[in-house]
């Protein structure tokens, strides 16, 4: 198979081109069906090409085999060229000095040619090829007129310095003795997708100079897919970006997305090609793809040493920029750039203890903040683990839709329907019937467990709310609830989108947890703990409440003295 791709692509010309530079005769074969761009395709792309002004636009590849001097078959790309041919002859019509500067022939369509000559209206529905060629002709004529300042001129000139200056395509010139039949097909099918990573691969398997000989090509190739094959590891791929990997069919373009320094807002969506292919004038072939393996080569190693992955992990995951992370890191020695990570953490963190203590889940504005303090609280007890070679997952902590949860009920405001409703007096009744109360706390729960019983079946929001309220004072501690929205009890919890267990008290969600602990499902390190009790010491322990004490020792793990992220905290402000 790679035999096959290299005869392919060995000796072809690939390039960005600009319209204004596409010359000569294009000649479509046979085995191509007729033009058949609708409006809707004229339109958008006429509007993208405006509202992109003097920033890089480009085109799908257009992919030829040269035939003579200014003369080509055209393989894949006559839907575009022949609307870009209807849109210079449009504005030829309202500024002169537009020039066309290639021609369209057919080898069976020859009356196709003619009509393009002169798109007479009278010829239009008699054929289908015509049908389709005139609308959008017309369709670009509307267009122009229907310009909100009524300068018609004016944007024929904008767009035409456009189309000189900013509007290209990806020429794709293939080897003459290429079967263009075979090759027509196979792009047509989707065989070779022709992506940023695709088009950057066939530049470096198309060189014949440049260092770059049959044998080089081979090497290329086989580390290409050793590194396409890495990124395919999941937890890999977590570590690199927040981004789906079904955002990259192709993975290794994350790779060169992030060497071209690509920005999330960038419209041109052949940025990344545009890169290399700069890249490899200014310097070589060979040369560019020593930095791409080099590149590669120090995120590998990142992700393969454990405090470098758990805190570079941690970064990306928070949303800073991988970019950004590895620009910052060439300047530093090995042990700077780990020191640089902590003040990285620090800063991204931005607060200091007193600030950590003041969070609130009832402040949206806090609801980052708090995550942020939740994922460092379990990357870093990770991370810390003597003798182990466990690594946080942050491929289950992004796909899992893991989100912030109280550890004991919040209130009843998210149950509003009447199953929810059932479904969290039945978890709670369990609660009450498996917990020893005393002898006089037993028989309230009695009274409760019957009263949950009779108005089971006939719930309104008002006797639900009442059933709520008691049965959370009897599954406390204490009736006292201004600790609810703090962060002694918040935790990261996966119960996403379940109204019952979202505001159910500390026992129905230990429950929780060890029905998913023993099925094995992952459940963050410092979220099995809180509903283990490892926090809390042994003499506080009463295993079905969240009370004072687990609520001090939790924090006291995190944020003590001795707390797991506190020397990633700033200093608390000095009061003269």
């Amino acid at each position: 198979m790679l035999e096959k791709e290299l005869q392919v692509t060995e000796n072809a010309l690939l390039e960005p081109k600009l319209v204004s530079n596409i010359k000569g005769e294009f000649f479509i074969p046979a085995y191509q069906r007729g033009y058949r761009w609708e409006k809707e395709h004229v339109e958008m792309l006429l509007n993208d090409i405006l509202e992109n002004k003097d920033q890089n636009y480009c085109l799908q590849p257009i992919v030829v085999k040269k035939l003579a001097e200014d003369k080509f078959e055209l393989i894949d790309g006559q839907q575009r060229l022949t609307t870009m041919l209807l849109i210079f002859k449009y504005m030829q019509t309202i500024v002169s000095k537009v020039k066309i500067n290639f021609s369209l022939s057919y080898e069976t369509r020859i009356k196709s040619q003619e009509f393009l000559e002169t798109l007479d209206v009278e010829l239009a529905d008699d054929n289908i090829d015509f049908f389709y060629m005139y609308n959008a002709y017309d369709a670009v004529k509307t267009w122009f007129e229907e310009d909100e300042n009524g300068d018609e001129f004016l944007k024929t000139i904008n767009l035409y310095k456009y189309f000189n200056e900013n509007v290209k395509v990806i020429w794709y010139e293939v080897n003459t003795n290429e079967d263009a039949t075979n090759l027509f097909t196979r792009l047509n099918i989707g065989k070779i997708p022709l992506t940023n990573a695709e088009l950057v691969k066939a530049q470096f398997l198309s060189k014949s100079d440049d260092g770059i000989n049959h044998e080089k090509q081979l090497e290329i190739a086989t580390s290409w897919d050793t590194i396409e094959n890495e990124l395919r590891n999941k937890d890999f791929w977590a570590f690199l970006t927040n981004k789906s990997a079904n955002e990259y069919p192709t993975r290794i373009e994350l790779l060169f997305d992030l060497m071209s320094e690509k920005q999330p807002d960038e419209r041109e969506k052949f940025f990344t090609f545009y890169h290399f292919s700069n890249e490899i004038k200014e310097h070589s072939a060979l040369d560019v793809w020593k930095d791409i393996l080099k590149y590669y080569l120090v995120l590998k190693e990142w992700y393969q040493k454990r405090e470098l992955y758990h805190k570079v992990g941690y970064l990306v995951a928070i949303g800073k920029s991988l970019q950004t992370i590895i620009q910052e890191s060439k300047e530093l020695t090995k042990m700077e750039f780990k020191e640089s990570l902590n003040t990285q953490i620090k800063d991204e963190l931005n607060l200091t203890i007193d600030e950590v203590f003041e969070l609130s889940y009832e402040n949206k504005n806090d609801y980052s903040k708090i995550d942020k303090i939740l994922l460092l609280f379990n990357v870093e007890t990770v991370r810390l683990l003597q003798n182990s070679t466990e690594m946080y997952s942050f491929e289950n902590y992004k796909s899992n839709n893991w989100s912030l949860e109280h550890i004991h009920a919040q209130q009843s405001e998210g149950l509003n329907k009447k199953e929810d409703q059932q479904e969290w007096l039945t978890l709670h009744k369990k609660s009450l019937n498996s917990i020893r109360f005393s002898e006089e706390i037993q028989q309230k729960v009695n009274e409760l467990v019957l009263k949950i019983d009779e108005n089971y079946n006939a719930l309104t929001k008002e006797i639900f709310d009442g059933l709520f309220v008691e049965v959370f004072e009897l599954l406390s501690d204490n009736s006292d609830r201004s600790y609810v929205d703090s962060m002694s009890n918040m935790a990261l919890l996966s119960v996403a989108n379940n109204a019952a267990l979202n505001n159910a008290t500390f026992d129905v969600k230990r429950n929780r947890i060890l029905e998913m602990d023993k099925k094995g499902e992952y459940i963050p390190i410092c979220t099995r703990r809180v509903f283990l009790k490892y926090y809390t010491n042994s003499l506080d322990h009463q295993l079905h409440f969240w009370g004072e004490e687990d609520r001090k020792a939790y924090i006291q793990a995190m944020i003590g003295e001795e707390g797991v992220i506190t020397k990633y905290l700033k200093p608390n402000a000095i009061i003269e």
